[in-house]
């Protein structure tokens, strides 16, 4: 990845972890605010590496409970 990539991932899973902490959903959009005023390259890029380690949090919790669901009906 470039720089600007590079940057904004970094940003987008220190914002992710925020919002965990905070529990505001709508820090990502505040940030994204920021960056677009200064950035369209790298809020662009913020929001892709956001929407990518999302929905790879969701699908994984997903593969998780359904593994223990299956593990449960084994035993």
């Amino acid at each position: 990845m470039g720089i600007a990539e590079d940057l904004a991932d970094a940003l987008a899973r220190d914002v992710i972890a925020a919002m965990d902490e905070l529990g505001d959903d709508t820090l990502v959009d505040q940030v994204s605010k920021i960056l677009i005023a200064t950035s369209s390259t790298t809020q662009e890029a913020f929001m892709t590496s956001v929407k990518v380690r999302i929905s790879e949090r969701r699908a994984r919790r997903f593969l998780d409970d359904r593994l223990a669901a299956a593990r449960v009906r084994k035993a």
